[in-house]
């Protein structure tokens, strides 16, 4: 008999990939019954997901609705939305403990947590200013110290931020050419993810083989690239010229929206300083290459399939 496989976020970016890659996997397919939670029934995107699996109501501020929502599950994999106000990391870390409390009360066997790297850990307390990292963090941490199996899916830059946030890709010059700022060195690497492309196959690892995986984390890329890297790419992909310029951080900051100027600024100071997964990234990022259920998109198929416009 299948195991029913909750997933929430599910109409998002990683959830989705989960639903549509164990959908597509003819062993998890049979495995696993998927079970999406979304907090909007009525939404166009759970309107479109209730044609494939069951959908149900779960809203993640509601310990009552988690409930009903988690009954019966064997498996959940949890992701939590970053809270951006001053109290960020707290309604986060309260969130993801709400979710992981609930789970275990409901006799869930495994958690699949999407997690990420603390920035304030990795950096010694030199950068504080990315709780959306620490928050994520810290519920991983809890949810190890829980009577229940777990793994981690510990996702990189998205490749999709490229398109779906202006602000991040290249601007016009008044040259002709096309510009790509940031606050550090161009030979800063970045590793990056096709998240809705790619996050399935490494949740999928763990699903197909959750004792293997018990207790570990997929430090989840395609590849390391470097910033003067990224803008060759785009410049063969998009056919105009984008090159990559540092810029001050008052600079960087001054063209970020709010409340992304303090985030990103210190953001990409820690990757160039300790990278974005911390010590030993070009082996952990093997690992899970390796282990993951397919082949990973590169950034050159990315924007082939998902072209950049310049214009």
């Amino acid at each position: 008999m299948s195991k029913v496989l909750a997933v929430l976020g599910a109409t998002g970016q990683q959830g989705s990939s989960v639903v549509n890659y164990v959908l597509d996997d003819p062993e998890l397919s049979q495995k696993y019954k998927i079970r999406a939670i979304t907090r909007d029934l009525n939404s166009e995107k759970a309107k479109q997901l209730k044609d494939k699996v069951e959908v149900v109501q779960g809203d993640v501020l509601d310990r009552a609705s988690l409930g009903t929502a988690l009954t019966g599950a064997h498996t959940v994999f949890i992701m939590t939305t970053p809270g951006f106000g001053p109290d960020g990391l707290e309604v986060e870390f309260n969130t993801g403990k709400r979710i992981a409390d609930v789970a275990v009360e409901k006799g869930v066997e495994y958690i699949i947590f999407s997690t990420l790297p603390s920035v304030t850990e990795m950096s010694g307390g030199k950068y504080t200013k990315i709780p959306q990292f620490d928050a994520k963090a810290k519920i991983e941490q809890y949810i190890r110290g829980l009577p229940v199996k777990s793994a981690f899916y510990c996702p990189a830059n998205f490749m999709e931020n490229f398109l779906s946030q202006p602000f991040l890709g290249p601007q016009p010059a008044p040259d002709g050419t096309w510009v790509m700022a940031r606050n550090v060195s161009p030979k800063t690497q970045m590793p990056l993810i096709d998240a809705i492309g790619d996050s399935g196959k490494f949740v999928g690892a763990i699903l197909a083989e959750p004792d293997k995986y018990e207790g570990k984390t997929f430090f989840a890329a395609a590849a390391l690239y470097s910033l003067e890297e990224i803008a060759a790419i785009m410049s063969k992909a998009t056919g105009k010229t984008v090159v990559y310029k540092q810029v001050s951080d008052e600079e960087f900051a001054k063209n970020l929206p709010a409340p992304f100027g303090d985030i990103l600024v210190e953001g990409f100071k820690c990757q160039e300083e300790f990278g974005y997964f911390g010590p030993d990234a070009e082996k952990s990022i093997a690992w899970a290459a390796e282990n993951a259920r397919g082949k990973l998109s590169t950034f050159e198929e990315f924007l082939k399939a998902h072209p950049l416009r310049l214009e």
